[in-house]
């Protein structure tokens, strides 16, 4: 049902209308249906400080928002009638879902008009991308409260064993494989492949490739309802990169392809090696020389950087490969309708808005300005890492400082965002560095 169906329709109440913060969750709130018309001319009023907190609405600092100059005003957010969905779960007439994003000065911030700029810049140099997302996860026989009760150890995994593609599993767990599929009708998900992962309870949903912001909306939508699925069969998931150290890293896989104005594919060349046409090479040039910059996008907090200990299937560099899962840009496909570059670098805690954005403003210019790649990979790229190449940040202060420092991040993403994304990562990496792990009294407490 459109929007303006939905208002017109005398026996609709209430729409919850949403905006999706810098974690990717929504925030928003449900109005009536004679309030929403209002909404869709003036816009709703909501406090940039949604901006700043994390999950559990820990304040973070933000230049002009919660330090000492913040007023803690509401910007307007604009209702992008586009995204009209239905909430699994809620009754005809309170049914109705509409994302949004800020106008103004907080456009600045808000990670669905980032996305937006960036999408219009590219299209403005005759690109135009399609892209998709895998979304990994694990599922939990566990409540949030049993969880907590336990310490968030010894946690009961939805699988006891580690089980990639295993049927045997899929076939257990066919209620919240149907019950997914169920949910993402109403939501408009066009969810195109679920799956056992590498670990006890870990599982992959991927979005199919779209164009636009629909593909971002789509995954910021599976992330939040698939929490909301768990919780209503009495169960949990995480998303964190790394929330136990025997489990392998959880990630987000973004797969961009691009076409011109006319939809012709500019990914492709018959004859060339492996089909990769130049331009495509000057996307992979570009995202070897601008991703380490933006690490932090992909790499949001404390926990993101866990991913990359010794053993993990996590990328060695900021490499690139044939079909080659052992790089970070892996080239996949064969013809001019399947070819595309798999960015594997972010974790499964990141913002999509901001993963795409970073990752093909990375590529947009690398075309723009003809940027050569490193040598392709062959092989296994953790055996034979090329010492010197380029590489993302290893640690979140490493990160804070390459986005402060990178002219491309101020560029294309934008001073005011590079400001205040900087600026609450290093509030969050400055609380938990305050923090004693239990693992360091347990090693250092009796004879440290």
């Amino acid at each position: 049902m459109t929007l303006d169906a939905y208002i017109a329709d005398p026996a609709n109440r209430f729409a919850t209308v949403a905006l999706v913060d810098t974690n990717g969750l929504l925030r928003g709130q449900m109005v009536s249906v004679k309030s929403l018309k209002g909404i869709l001319k003036n816009g709703m009023g909501m406090a940039p400080a949604q901006l700043a907190l994390d999950p559990t609405d820990e304040m973070l600092e933000m230049p002009g928002v919660t330090d000492g100059t913040g007023d803690f005003h509401d910007d307007p957010l604009i209702v992008d009638p586009a995204t009209a969905r239905s909430i699994p779960w809620a009754k005809p007439g309170h049914d109705m879902l509409v994302l949004t994003n800020y106008s103004g000065d907080t456009a600045q911030i808000c990670p669905r008009s980032i996305l937006k700029k960036v999408l219009e810049r590219a299209a403005a140099h005759g690109l135009h991308p399609k892209y998709g997302m895998e979304l990994e996860y694990t599922l939990f026989d566990e409540t949030p409260e049993s969880a907590r009760d336990k310490g968030y150890r010894n946690l009961k995994t939805a699988t006891m064993h580690a089980s990639h593609d295993l049927v045997l599993y899929q076939t257990v767990q066919s209620d919240w494989y149907e019950a997914l599929s169920d949910m993402c009708g109403p939501l408009k998900i066009d969810l195109a492949k679920m799956h056992e992962e590498i670990g006890g309870g870990f599982l992959e949903a991927c979005i199919g490739a779209g164009e636009g912001l629909e593909p971002a909306d789509q995954l910021i939508l599976l992330k939040n309802f698939i929490r909301a699925l768990a919780l209503r069969q009495g169960r949990s998931v995480t998303f964190m990169p790394r929330w136990i150290e025997t489990a392998d890293s959880q990630s987000i896989h973004l797969h961009i392809s691009m076409k011109d104005a006319t939809g012709k594919t500019l990914f492709h060349e018959d004859g060339a090696r492996n089909g990769i046409s130049q331009t495509f090479k000057y996307f992979l040039g570009g995202l070897q020389k601008y991703i380490g910059d933006v690490s932090l996008v992909f790499l949001p907090t404390v926990n993101s950087y866990r991913r990359f200990a010794p053993g993990t299937f996590a990328p060695p560099g900021l490499t690139w490969g044939y079909e080659n899962r052992t790089t970070c840009f892996r080239v996949v496909g064969h013809d001019e309708g399947s070819l595309r570059v798999e960015n594997r670098l972010p974790g499964a805690d990141t913002n999509p808005y901001l993963t795409v954005a970073a990752t093909l403003a990375a590529g947009v210019a690398g075309i723009i300005e003809k940027i050569e790649p490193q040598p392709e990979v062959l092989g296994n790229g953790h055996a034979n890492k090329t010492e010197g190449g380029p590489d993302y940040a290893r640690s979140m202060p490493e990160a804070i400082a390459r986005l402060r420092a990178s002219d491309f991040a101020r560029d294309w993403l934008g001073e005011r965002f590079v400001e205040t994304f900087s600026a609450t990562r290093q509030s969050q990496h400055d609380q938990f560095a305050k923090k004693v792990p239990d693992v360091e009294l347990m090693r250092f407490f009796d004879l440290g």
